[in-house]
């Protein structure tokens, strides 16, 4: 029991300070921020090439998020966290950063990517109005050939995600945190 303690410990000391909102969602270098560009630009490239149907999708959508690698590790406590850049009407409007914390039947760790389609213009807003929140029926879909072409839009706001590496066995409770930070003249 002493080593189950000290694990549980260390999971959340770890993701703590992530989860807490410390720095800030946008890259401070602009190496960093090229760097997130190019990821941020692979993984929906990757998403498309899942699933082609995703172009229509995107097409319909007033913006969209792209969190190129979110982190995620628990054992029975755990948390999540990944920056990603927004996207309205085509254009890029901001950073963002995603924080999760769980509590629940879980163990293990992985990363995956995270897109984020925003159907009607006063979701994107609430997203770019500084802290969103997902309530826990807020649910993801993995992306697969043809799943943008079924998915439901009459919530507002689609989820993909796509599995990078790792395993992570959960069955856990807990929503996703977002901040936002529009970008800065010269960014």
């Amino acid at each position: 029991m002493k080593t189950l303690s000290i694990v549980v410990a260390a999971t959340l000391a770890a993701a703590v300070p992530q989860l807490i909102g410390c720095g800030s969602p946008a890259p401070k270098q602009p190496s960093e921020q090229a760097t997130l560009a190019s990821e941020s630009s692979a993984t929906l490239d990757g998403f498309k090439n899942e699933d082609p149907s995703l172009n229509d999708l995107l097409d319909k959508a007033v913006g969209y998020a792209v969190f190129p690698e979110v982190g995620k590790a628990g054992f029975i406590a755990g948390g999540s966290y990944g920056k990603g850049e927004v996207f309205e009407n085509g254009r890029k409007v901001g950073f963002a950063d995603m924080s999760q914390a769980t509590v629940g039947l879980q163990v293990g760790a992985q990363t995956f990517d995270e897109l984020i389609l925003f159907m009607r213009p006063e979701e994107l807003q609430k997203f770019k109005g500084g802290e969103y929140d997902f309530a826990g029926n807020v649910s993801a879909v993995a992306i697969k050939s043809g799943a943008a072409g079924t998915a439901d839009t009459s919530k507002g706001v689609i989820v993909f995600t796509k599995t990078k590496g790792g395993l992570m066995a959960e069955a856990a409770v807990g929503g996703q945190r977002f901040r936002f930070q529009p970008i800065k003249s010269g960014t």
